[in-house]
């Protein structure tokens, strides 16, 4: 049941009795009680409405008409602005309102839910605050840059019982979909080892004022920025020009672990799935990778080929784009930026943005024309993150992608990540949380939170 559903409408109830209107035959308007009455509305705040948090509201969430944005959260004046007015021109109200500050939004009660698409380090910190407000949350990916972050995160919403959505995307697309039905049916017998790739910094981000790297020259901050919010919970450092695009804040290691978490995080999420492996993660990691050069404001890895096990003995390769294309294209005629292929005993299932192939018994299948038998089983079907998301707030029933979910598929990426930085392999357990036998390496589980931006 929808307890925050409830109360809205049972708060719609006592008013119309207090106002003595209930009794017959006093005639009600059908939109208070309809599919869209306000009492069935979610409302919600978006948390980061630049260009990947515009698009993503506007996209994915304002066309439901049961959906109302009453808050736009952004350390840019203009975005934030640009946001609320966007919404309040479409809805034809001024409901929605701009915030610099987000915790003035989640002291709001009348807001249900936030979408955080702000840059990585600050998405489990709003995460954890909308938690401990009550507040249901959907959350694009990478999860943080911090293990121990997550932790506290998943605390936090256990405790306070609010839901959770991550904004993978890929768990909702048909393609997806089929291609875990063929994995769980047995169509390429059982799974042996999986391979898995996606794009890295410079074959999609070279969107920087200087390049290739971005500047690293001290600059006065632009007097519509909050810029102390902006840097948050990371350590403070000298603004430039190129610090707050996101091509800096997607590959600058203070503020994410760049695209082996960013981007990896899609294909990374279909092979856990697949896998059925939302309880755990590999266990063994070993891998090479290559930086940027020495005192570049971007630093996290640009290219990455890492090596793991799973406790049952499936192997996984993760690897980036650049590494992948040679090694994917000896068995499949089809390569793109992204995939996830799953070997198997029989054959083989690839499934990446847009698409899902299947070689069974050495020849090739129409995945769009395969026909299921009555009795194979079907993994969770959902059609829209988003929809999906705004469906759970209202039934309090899990997500497609919830925080166990999130958690674990986002320690493959921070584990590839500490072994190429550590330059030796990394055991990892995945009932306890921990690094085996490697102080050194532990300590990289955790980063300090630079006050008062803490959990």
């Amino acid at each position: 049941m929808n307890t925050k559903a409830s109360t809205r409408r049972d708060f719609l109830r006592s008013s119309t009795l207090a106002a003595g209107i209930a009794a017959f035959p006093t005639i009600v308007p059908s939109s208070v009680f309809g599919k869209n009455a306000p009492s069935n509305r979610v409302t919600l705040a978006a948390f980061g409405t630049g260009g990947r948090g515009s698009s993503n509201c506007w996209s994915n969430f304002v066309p439901h008409k049961d959906v109302q944005f009453l808050a736009a959260a952004d350390p840019f004046g203009h975005r934030r602005e640009r946001f609320a007015a966007r919404v309040n021109k479409r809805k034809g109200d001024n409901a929605c309102k701009p915030y610099e500050d987000f915790r003035e939004v989640l002291a709001r009660k009348d807001i249900d839910g936030v979408v955080i698409s702000t840059p990585d380090h600050w998405h489990v910190p709003l995460a954890y605050h909308a938690a401990m407000a009550g507040k249901d949350m959907y959350v694009e990916k990478p999860l943080g840059v911090a293990m121990a972050w997550a932790m506290k995160l998943r605390e936090a919403v256990e405790k306070n019982k609010v839901v959770f959505q991550y904004g993978t995307q890929q768990r909702s697309a048909s393609y997806s979909r089929m291609g875990m039905d063929l994995l769980r049916n047995g169509y390429v017998g059982e799974i042996k080892r999986v391979e898995v790739w996606s794009p890295a910094l410079g074959e999609s981000d070279g969107r920087f004022h200087v390049k290739p790297y971005g500047s690293t020259e001290p600059a006065p901050v632009p007097k519509d920025l909050n810029y102390d919010m902006w840097i948050g919970p990371a350590p403070m450092k000298p603004y430039t020009i190129d610090r707050t695009v996101n091509a800096c804040a997607f590959h600058n290691y203070d503020y994410a672990l760049g695209y082996i978490a960013g981007w990896g995080a899609h294909p990374l999420d279909i092979a856990q799935w697949g896998l059925d492996s939302d309880h755990t993660s590999p266990v063994r990691y070993e891998g090479t990778g290559k930086f940027p050069p020495a005192g570049a404001l971007c630093n996290t890895i640009t290219s990455w080929d890492v090596q793991c096990k799973y406790a049952n003995g499936v192997a996984m390769r993760f690897m980036s784009r650049d590494v992948a294309m040679p090694v994917v294209k000896k068995y499949h005629s089809v390569f793109r930026h992204d995939g996830t292929t799953f070997f198997g005993t029989d054959g083989w299932v690839s499934v990446s943005r847009g698409g899902c192939y299947m070689v069974r018994n050495g020849k090739k299948a129409n995945t769009q024309l395969f026909k299921f038998k009555d009795s194979d089983q079907h993994v969770y079907h959902s059609n829209s993150q988003a929809r999906n998301f705004i469906d759970c707030i209202k039934s309090r029933k899990p997500t497609i992608n919830p925080l166990e979910s999130a958690i674990r598929a986002d320690t493959i990426s921070h584990m590839s990540d500490i072994c190429i930085r550590m330059k030796r392999p990394i055991q990892w357990d995945p009932k306890k949380e921990q690094i085996v036998g490697d102080e050194e390496a532990s300590k990289m589980l955790d980063r300090p939170m630079r006050s008062p931006w803490v959990m």
